[in-house]
């Protein structure tokens, strides 16, 4: 029985799958023939040695072992880990779409998922046709979708094409639709999988606002999984880590990150694209960014940790000379301060290269933060010219050593996102005593 705050409870959930093998490639071939019309001759040549064929060794693989964890209602919680952890095959239960082995699950709401590009679409229907039957299969009235529809339409950004079959949409028009209808459509528990990463940079953010404010406005519980760990870290509070089929930590983001880190080995990075991104700011385009990255598993440094970032620049015209510039910005968008780099010698027209950029210990307090990124030429002597920017990106966290037991493991963001190094203080040489006794006019005069 599931207790007032909980909409998920998953207890002792495994599932196993049987894989067929054949014992060598040769058999492979000789008892899988290309094509029907062979495999019809070969059982009609021999039945006999046809059906030894057939016996191929069976292995049992478990997919899920044992899984157990609870999410409360209004919680965004991350489900991350390794390709094949079996991140996937535990949404797949939760949806409905596959039974376990063992184990049990217990939900009270009504559940969306997103699971696969234009999952419960018709490719004949057109997408207006589609956001009603899609929404019909989530278990909605068509009142409901009537009411919501020129939300889901303004929001999938496809309102030129809403009469258009959807066969012919691009991969990404087609999860435009589907993440607009499963996220408006009022459920209480919204299941989202890696599925938004096929959409462009900008939509992906667009996405994970319109989860933060299903979860924040409207009480309501998403389950999320993603590889992008500055999505998980900006969107989720608790994450659990799967490992082979197994939990190997269910807590908070931050930690479960780390556990992330160990199991997906110390070589891993936090990747950001940003080629397509749509610029606010257009420069030249005598440069362009390709991707930043951090050569790092998780994307947390300590307050007096150097940060450094990877960036990678296509050169459309030939720049002798080029510098970088940064700002770096809070969690809710007040920038930080601007640090420039030196001009350094500049690339060849079609040249792509990276450069390792760093700020050496900019003592920033704990708390989350995101990077504005430009390239350009000149400095403030000779003026600045910039060939391209892009904001929001480079999201990462600072925190503090537990147990580090100075000021900054306790920081109230009143005091500012920068840590200041320690005030000095000191007798000043010339200074005269105070007299207790002095009267404000003699002070004045003193």
């Amino acid at each position: 029985m599931l207790s007032s705050d909980t909409v998920i409870a998953v207890k002792n959930l495994s599932k196993c799958y049987s894989i067929g093998h054949v014992s060598s490639v040769d058999d492979c071939v000789k008892y899988n023939p290309p094509g029907l019309r062979h495999a019809v001759e070969d059982m009609l040549r021999n039945p006999v040695a046809w059906w030894k064929s057939r016996r191929m060794k069976k292995e049992d693989f478990w997919a899920l072992k044992d899984v157990s964890f609870d999410v409360k209602a209004g919680e965004v919680v991350a489900v991350i880990g390794r390709n094949g952890a079996g991140k996937s095959t535990i949404l797949k239960i939760l949806s409905r779409i596959t039974e376990p082995t063992k184990g049990r699950i217990e939900i009270a709401g009504r559940i969306a998922s997103l699971l696969e590009v234009g999952t419960g679409f018709h490719a004949e229907l057109t997408g207006r046709e589609n956001i009603f039957l899609n929404g019909a299969i989530l278990g909605m009235t068509r009142a409901e979708i009537k009411r919501k529809f020129d939300e889901i339409v303004s929001f999938s950004e496809v309102e030129k094409f809403l009469d258009t079959p959807v066969k012919r949409y691009s991969s990404g028009m087609y999860v435009r639709l589907a993440f607009s209808v499963a996220a408006h459509l009022e459920p209480e528990i919204l299941i989202v999988d890696e599925v938004l990463a096929v959409g462009d940079a900008a939509f992906q953010k667009k996405c994970l606002g319109k989860m933060q404010e299903v979860s924040r406005n409207h009480g309501r519980t998403v389950l999320f999984v993603s590889h992008n760990m500055s999505a998980v870290l900006q969107l989720t509070s608790r994450a659990v880590v799967l490992d082979k089929g197994r939990v190997i930590f269910c807590g908070p983001t931050e930690k479960a990150m780390e556990h992330y880190a160990g199991a997906a080995g110390s070589d891993s990075t936090v990747f950001f694209p940003v080629e397509n991104l749509p610029r606010k700011y257009r420069g030249t385009a005598t440069m362009r960014f390709i991707s930043f990255r951090f050569d790092r598993p998780v994307p947390i440094f300590a307050p007096d940790e150097e940060f450094q970032f990877i960036a990678r620049v296509r050169a459309n015209e030939t720049a002798p000379r080029l510098r970088f510039s940064m700002t770096i910005f809070t969690g809710e968008g007040t920038p930080v301060g601007t640090c420039f780099s030196a001009e350094r010698s500049g690339l060849r027209h079609g040249e792509e290269m990276e450069f390792e950029i760093a700020i050496p210990r900019p003592r920033l307090a704990p708390g989350r933060y995101c990077c504005g990124v430009s390239i350009g030429k000149g400095d403030h002597r000779v003026g600045m010219v910039d060939f391209d920017t892009v904001l929001d990106t480079l999201s990462f966290e600072v925190r503090s050593e537990e147990g580090d037991g100075g000021t900054v493991a306790e920081w109230p963001r009143g005091w500012g996102p920068i840590v200041l190094p320690d005030l000095k203080c000191r007798p000043a040489l010339a200074a005269a005593p105070f007299n207790s006794t002095m009267n404000s006019s003699e002070i004045v005069a003193a």
